[in-house]
């Protein structure tokens, strides 16, 4: 069973029927075809849903305990779940989250394995960065609720105003006509716009961008770093049995008397 499940034919049939579901349950939004193969969707739908429930089903059978192990057992054996739920109704809200299934993609990919993997292994570092730009953003929202508060009060009235209206700022949306409604009355207004937009989104953001590619080359090395590691490791295994080859020369040229007592 454990040879049958990691064999690459079932690999990639799964990870064909996940995609085929993920397009069925799309296809399930359109009016148009839920009057013409709403059946037929619905029916790819449920066989889609039997194959997962049987794959985690043998998945325990052949792991038994060692399932749990894995988190990633666990990810699949909980979007599986969820599906199985009746979405009828208090739960017909989880019938949305079939689509849910797609992202057993993640799982059953060894590439998106190791990109999860290498973000999860930047959360600490995330954090900090995060935490810093929500300082920067926080510190700016006050000053600007207290500058343009009675300029422009449907963009920096109240603090909350102020956080929404900076945070759309840095993602780049529109802030040249927040500047302009507000350098209207203070044309010096443009210092703090840039001030703010250089270290919010060319500083903090690029820092945020840094830590993960960082984390992803940990985790994933480069083809030359695996070259010269593979490298490496042959030069070692060289140099050890020239080592060994020399201690056998020189026990060899030793007088008897020097020899250890297992030579003599």
């Amino acid at each position: 069973m454990r040879a049958v499940l990691e064999s690459s034919l079932v690999q990639r049939t799964i990870i064909a029927i996940i995609v085929v579901n993920a397009v069925t349950i799309g296809c399930e939004t359109s009016a148009y075809l839920m009057e013409r193969v709403g059946g037929l969707l619905y029916a790819i739908d449920r066989i889609a849903l039997a194959i997962f429930t049987a794959e985690i089903a043998a998945r325990l059978y052949a792991y038994r305990g060692r399932f749990f192990a894995d988190p990633w057992n666990w990810f699949d054996a909980v979007i599986v779940a969820v599906a199985l739920v009746p979405a009828s109704g208090p739960t017909s809200v989880l019938r949305a989250l079939r689509i849910l299934r797609a992202l057993r993609l993640v799982s059953a990919v060894p590439s998106m394995r190791r990109v999860v993997g290498a973000l999860l292994a930047a959360v600490p570092g995330m954090a900090s960065i995060i935490g810093l730009l929500v300082l920067m953003i926080y510190i700016a929202a006050v000053i600007a609720t207290k500058l343009f508060g009675d300029i422009v009060p449907e963009r920096f009235d109240e603090l909350p105003r102020s956080l929404f209206t900076l945070f759309q700022i840095m993602t780049g949306d529109d802030w040249g006509n927040v500047a302009q409604e507000v350098m209207e009355d203070k044309p010096w207004a443009w210092i703090f716009f840039i001030v703010y937009i250089l270290m919010s989104t060319f500083v903090a953001l690029n820092l945020f961008i840094a830590v993960v590619v960082n984390a992803m080359n940990d985790v994933e090395p480069s083809r030359a770093e695996a070259a010269a590691g593979t490298e490496l490791e042959s030069v070692r295994q060289e140099l050890a049995a020239v080592n060994a080859k020399l201690d056998q020369l020189l026990m060899r040229e030793r007088p008897p008397e020097l020899r250890p007592q297992a030579d003599r």
